[in-house]
């Protein structure tokens, strides 16, 4: 499965699901590697996506095992990538607490799921699915049962202490937030909007406070450091330097979601593109 090493994290919520072909082919032509689509999308809704690109890997940042059953979503995974060989990674995900009311025992469940992956016919392959993983026994299932994990909303602390856990040969595709622009308070006012969701949520606060962070730190819409470490603002060059730091710390590949932007982020994607030097 060809990633690269920077990829384009969205969903149809932020570009609009009719622009789903116009955003791959962009991401396509400015160079990234992967194009995540986030949201707990069902897995038929990525095929604009891979139809809109020649050869772009499609990726989902996640669906969700409460929202799908293992043989239905192996079944769509092999519709798939017969009309799209070697372009599609499932990224599956156990979801949150205060989304479900299904929510239990999340390690069982996630291995459950797997099981029935394994037991489809076709089955859905190893090789070809990423799992959501912040806690140690998750990012161990990921090594184990998956090609490796797909952190998200982490500070580099995490992914250092992630690619420990998972050892050398795992993919490990941390998700990093940011601001695009030189407008300081509007990059401030993004970012917590952006994080104000995911600190209401326990998985993520919980694994925070196992990376340096506090209970101060994460109240108030999070703190200045947090925010700087979860959602960097800025010009392209300095959240450039964030998604090198992710590498330098063991992560394969870092999936970019520009946020505070309505409809595709043409712009942002491209400065980016260009910091990193893609597609010279």
């Amino acid at each position: 499965m060809e990633l690269g090493e920077f990829g384009i994290w969205t969903t149809f919520r932020a570009i609009g699901e009719e622009n789903a072909g116009e955003a791959a082919k962009l991401v396509e032509d400015l160079g990234y590697g992967a194009i995540w689509l986030g949201g707990s999308p069902r897995l038929p809704s990525v095929r604009p996506l891979l139809a809109g690109s020649e050869s772009l890997t499609v990726a989902t940042g996640i669906v969700n095992v409460w929202q799908n059953e293992p043989v239905a979503l192996a079944a769509e995974h092999a519709e798939l990538v017969s009309d799209f060989p070697g372009r599609l990674l499932v990224g599956i995900g156990i979801g949150h607490p205060e989304a479900t009311s299904d929510y239990k025992r999340p390690l069982s469940a996630m291995r459950a799921f797997l099981d029935g992956l394994d037991g489809a016919d076709p089955p859905l392959p190893r090789e070809e699915r990423v799992l959501a993983a912040l806690r140690p026994k998750m990012l161990e299932l990921s090594s184990e049962r998956a090609l490796g994990a797909h952190p998200y909303f982490v500070p580099v602390e995490h992914t250092r202490a992630a690619r420990a856990v998972l050892g050398e040969d795992a993919i490990l595709a941390p998700e990093l937030a940011c601001v695009v622009g030189s407008d300081s308070r509007r990059g401030w006012e993004a970012a917590r909007q952006f994080a104000a969701t995911y600190l209401r949520l326990s998985n993520y606060t919980g694994n925070l406070l196992q990376f340096g962070f506090t209970e101060q730190d994460l109240a108030d819409g999070g703190s200045d450091r947090l925010i700087d470490a979860i959602v960097p603002h800025g010009s392209a060059e300095e959240i450039v330097a964030v998604a090198h730091a992710h590498l330098e710390a063991g992560a394969n590949h870092v999936c970019l979601q520009a946020v505070g932007v309505e409809g595709i982020p043409r712009e942002e994607w491209s400065a980016l593109a260009a910091a990193l030097g893609l597609n010279r």
